[in-house]
């Protein structure tokens, strides 16, 4: 009888191995396909700090994300020690794949989780300045195609003040003169 279960305690944990190896495969080859779109629209600085986050251990434990990019040169700005890294990426994420036209249909004002709890994402939609999250403007919408992660370009990095709320949208620029 010992012996019995040992068998099925041994392929038991076969079998839940397996079962891991596929779904960390699945979100690596779908996170493998969205850093190959960001790099074709030039996110670079974005997929390098992806890399490091991913190579620590139970960084990104779920590939239903919608990435919120800042660019190359906003990054090169911005100041993110290691301890920092994954706060900082998962708070520019949304825990749901949302392309721009979802976003869009949000009422104005609305309020989305981030990947981190205790930061939160305001829409803003302004039909002259555009489509707002938190202090930045979408800018290069729907970047990752070719896998269930979703991701879009921003003007600027996230901020937050000291209770972790996002900082108040800048004010729009003021209207252009025509001659």
């Amino acid at each position: 009888m010992g012996l019995r279960w040992v068998v099925v305690l041994v392929f038991s944990m076969l079998a839940v191995s397996e079962c891991e190896k596929t779904a960390a495969s699945f979100n690596q080859t779908d996170l493998e396909a969205a850093m190959t779109d960001m790099r074709s629209r030039s996110y670079y600085g974005f997929v390098i700090l992806l890399k490091i986050l991913n190579s620590q251990p139970n960084s990104l434990q779920n590939n239903d994300l919608t990435f919120l990019m800042p660019s190359d040169e906003q990054l090169s700005h911005f100041s993110i020690t290691p301890y920092q890294l994954h706060d900082f990426l998962l708070s520019h994420s949304i825990p749901t794949p949302l392309l721009l036209n979802h976003l869009l249909h949000f009422p104005n004002g609305s309020v989305l989780p981030s990947s981190i709890p205790t930061k939160s994402i305001n829409i803003t939609n302004t039909a002259k300045s555009g489509l707002f999250v938190n202090n930045a403007r979408i800018v290069t919408p729907n970047v990752c195609q070719t896998s269930l992660i979703r991701c879009h370009g921003i003007s600027a990095a996230f901020s937050f003040d000291n209770n972790n709320l996002p900082l108040p949208l800048p004010p729009p620029p003021p209207p252009t003169i025509q001659q």
